[in-house]
C-alpha cells in the first residue's frame, strides 16, 4: 500500500489542523493505521492509532483530549484531527499501516509508511 501524507502546516498555539493520509495499491480496510511524529534531533514517537475496523483508538498521553484519530474506508483516508495544539507538537507527522499482528505504539511493527508532513506551532 502506498501512504501520502497531507494537511501540515504553520499555526498558532491553541489553533487546528487536519492531517490527512490518502491510501491506494491495495485495500485500505485491510490495514491498522497510526500517526507517528519526529522533532529535530529527537527519536520518532507514537501519537495515535485505530484499529481496521475504527472500532478501537489509541492516543499518546501527551495528546489525549486534543487529537482524535479517525478513518473512513469508503475513501481511503485516515485522518487527525489536532485541536489546541502546542509548540511542543511541532514535528513531522508520519501516517503508517500495518497488516497482521499489530502493537499499536511500536513503530517496528508498522509495515508501509507515507512521506510525513511538517507541523509546526508557533507560540
Amino acid at each position: 500500500v502506498q501512504l501520502q501524507a497531507s494537511g501540515g502546516g504553520v499555526v498558532q498555539a491553541g489553533g487546528s489542523l487536519r492531517l490527512s493520509c490518502s491510501a491506494s495499491g491495495r485495500t485500505f480496510s485491510n490495514y491498522d493505521m497510526g500517526w507517528f511524529r519526529q522533532a529535530p534531533e529527537n527519536e520518532r514517537e507514537f501519537v495515535a492509532a485505530i484499529r481496521w475496523d475504527g472500532r478501537s483508538t489509541y492516543y499518546a498521553d501527551s495528546v489525549k483530549g486534543r487529537f482524535t484519530i479517525s478513518r473512513d474506508n469508503a475513501k481511503n483516508t485516515l485522518y487527525l484531527q489536532m485541536n489546541g495544539l502546542k509548540p511542543e507538537d511541532t514535528a513531522v507527522y508520519y501516517c503508517a499501516a500495518e497488516e497482521g499482528t499489530w502493537s499499536p505504539r511500536n513503530d517496528r511493527e508498522y509495515d508501509y509508511w507515507g512521506q510525513g508532513t511538517q507541523v509546526t506551532v508557533s507560540s
